[in-house]
């Protein structure tokens, strides 16, 4: 999704929570926009804690690197293994460069 419409999605938004305040109706504002009550809940929810930002969507997923990632010179090695012997498995990668000193 770009940015164009993430904020026509975050407008739209912001134009249903508005269009509630008008007409002091939840449910005629979400038939109107078409939302569901239950999104219309969610929507405001998020705008009242983040503010415009909480309209925004919000892709799922990690927000920081993987707890077990490794360092970068433990994946280059498991790479470079992988690329000279193509027919080994996980536990015999680990082994061979466990021989060499590197700990997966």
């Amino acid at each position: 999704m770009t940015t164009v419409q993430a904020e026509k999605i975050a407008r739209r938004k912001l134009s249903l929570l508005q269009l509630a305040q008008e007409l002091g109706n939840v449910s005629k504002a979400c038939k109107i926009v078409g939302y569901s009550r239950q999104q219309f809940y969610e929507i405001r929810r998020n705008f009242q804690l983040y503010g415009a930002d909480g309209l925004m969507d919000q892709l799922p997923g990690a927000k920081a690197p993987h707890p077990n990632r490794v360092s970068d010179a433990v994946e280059k090695a498991i790479l470079d293994h992988g690329l000279e012997h193509p027919t080994h498995g996980a536990q015999r990668v680990a082994d061979e460069l466990m021989l060499r000193g590197i700990q997966v």
